[in-house]
């Protein structure tokens, strides 16, 4: 079995400090809880794992507020020791042992309490330690190493991120400048008081629109601080792959001038996760050459920063994307890896245009005056069940229901790409002062399976921007342009593409009340409903841009 060793750096809180469990055998790894000392005399909980031998090791370290005593997270960090380093998992301020008050990431950032900073230098300061210092993580874990680079530690080396995010506003607390309350109810789950998650939620909601409270936790503001080496991961079934490609491109736009060259982007068909980026995803299974060795691939990529080896990672195209094709199809395009040496790579925008009927086409409408309406009603709202996007499965049980409308092409006659980003154009009225429109795009197959790639919602109030509120004159046509995600596909002849809009989708996307006012953590007794009408002639042409890339 493991050794199971309690050390106790820092503070110690009374009664609630455990030792590592002894359930778990990882081998000749050490596994031990430390409390970690941060500038305002608060200890954040870690537990680091360490190979055999007096070392010293560089260190590898994740920050996280979701539970890190997991069977197979300690399995996978005994895993990532064994390459010769230690490894440390690190709880947010405020949740499970960590002490301190639950401000979500705030403590994590640029301000008085810079809590990965402190945490990154303990680590290279400790006499186990070479005092070179790597930072993984996914989502929450991809979070908090951004915030990180900003901070710029003396001993941080490299990064290596999965499905990260750079900006809570649009991509965390807000998408599309949705709320979320019911979704981030859940967070007193993981604090120490439960009622610091509350009172940083009414804090959230005292700032409806994207002002100074909001800039203080975006790192697109700093991209001139982040040139640490980095490979970033990013999944194309995940709304945060938006994240994900906007962290590469400005660390490698923006950087400094050391930053051109560090940066590396890999993006796969896979679902959000940590180490999920296998070729089995949804309903469909890729090719085997679909799946991505995070943990083989991570441990070359600090071997070659931490450890200076030459393990081949340096000589890598810096970019790597799988172009999604039909699957259990012989010969159909795509299903392959292309490099780059930026993305997007180079395409045309272009127009697939929503007409009466439900038909989608390039070619413009001329029915003049066409629209098709439909009830949004957040007290009856559409169904998308669960909490995670449902990229790569079969949407037709969300498409079929009543107040869901689909537009879709004619079975191509020959094969088309899109790669890059989908931006939606739509003319809009509604009967309420507010509502939301999500869109999403399918690949539909011969057999009638309508496979969800890319989606999003937008809430109508911020579609001038998020920085302010522009409700709606009921009965008024209004324009609403968003992105709907990025995706490199190739639709195979005789697929057909459809796009959906509605305007409810719970629980994944909760709905709007659309009276117009304040927004809420309680959802209001108030709520109204509505009939929205989507506008597709030739003064109001809704459409769906699409990036369409030249031969290959």
């Amino acid at each position: 079995m493991h050794k199971a060793v309690l050390l106790l750096t820092g503070t110690v809180l009374a009664g609630v400090v455990s030792p590592a469990c002894a359930d778990v055998d990882l081998g000749d790894v050490t596994e031990r809880h430390v409390m970690i000392p941060m500038r305002d005399g608060k200890s954040l909980s870690a537990y680091l794992y360490s190979p055999p031998g007096d070392g010293p090791w560089p260190v590898l370290f994740e920050q996280r507020y979701a539970s890190l005593r997991g069977d197979s997270t300690r399995r996978a960090m005994a895993r990532l020791a064994q390459g010769g380093y230690v490894v440390a998992l690190v709880n947010f301020r405020g949740t499970h042992l960590s002490e301190g008050t639950w401000v979500g990431y705030r403590a994590l950032q640029w301000g008085e309490l810079q809590d990965g900073y402190d945490t990154c230098e303990w680590l290279a300061a400790q006499t186990w330690s070479t005092g070179k210092v790597g930072t993984f993580g996914s989502s929450q874990g991809g979070y908090a190493q951004n915030y990180l680079a900003v901070t710029q530690p003396p001993h941080l080396v490299c990064q290596y991120m999965t499905d990260t995010g750079l900006s809570l506003f649009e991509e965390g607390y807000r998408i599309g400048g949705t709320t979320r309350p019911e979704r981030f109810k859940g967070m007193d789950n993981v604090c120490r008081n439960p009622e610091d998650n509350r009172r940083l939620m009414e804090e959230w909601f005292r700032h409806p629109n994207y002002d100074a409270y909001w800039q203080a936790e975006d790192c697109t503001r700093h991209f001139d601080k982040m040139n640490v080496p980095c490979c970033t991961i990013g999944s194309w079934y995940d709304f945060m792959n938006q994240g994900s490609i906007a962290s590469f491109q400005g660390r490698q736009q923006h950087g400094g001038p050391n930053s051109r060259g560090q940066q590396q982007l890999i993006i796969g068909p896979w679902l959000h996760g940590r180490l999920n980026k296998g070729n089995r995803v949804g309903d469909l299974t890729y090719p085997d050459n679909a799946a991505w060795p995070v943990t083989g691939h991570m441990l070359q990529w600090f071997d070659h920063h931490l450890k200076g080896k030459a393990t081949g990672v340096e000589q890598d195209a810096t970019v790597r994307y799988y172009v999604m094709g039909a699957v259990d199809e012989p010969d159909a395009p795509g299903n392959v890896w292309r490099t780059a040496e930026t993305f997007p790579p180079p395409a045309a925008a272009t127009s697939f245009f929503l007409h009466t009927g439900g038909w989608l086409s390039q070619a413009e409408p001329t029915a003049a005056g066409s629209s098709t309406s439909y009830t949004s009603d957040p007290r009856h709202p559409m169904k998308i069940p669960g909490g995670s996007f449902l990229g790569a499965r079969d949407a037709r049980g969300f498409e079929e229901q009543s107040e869901v409308l689909t537009f879709t092409t004619e079975p191509l006659k020959k094969p088309v790409e899109w790669t890059g980003r989908v931006q939606a154009e739509l003319f809009l009225s509604s009967t309420a002062k507010d509502t939301d429109v999500i869109v999403r795009v399918c690949d539909v197959y011969p057999d009638g399976r309508s496979i969800l790639i890319v989606g999003y919602p937008w809430r109508l109030r911020y579609r001038e921007g998020f920085d302010h509120q522009v409700l709606i004159e009921p009965g008024q046509v209004c324009r609403v342009a968003f992105p709907v995600g990025w995706m490199s596909q190739i639709f195979n002849t005789g697929h057909r593409i459809r796009v959906t809009v509605a305007s409810t989708g719970a629980p994944l996307y909760e709905p709007n009340p659309q009276t117009g006012k304040p927004q809420t953590i309680e959802f209001p007794t108030d709520a109204l409903s509505a009939v929205n009408t989507i506008h597709h002639g030739p003064t109001h042409a809704s459409r769906i841009i699409a990036p369409v890339p030249g031969p290959h």
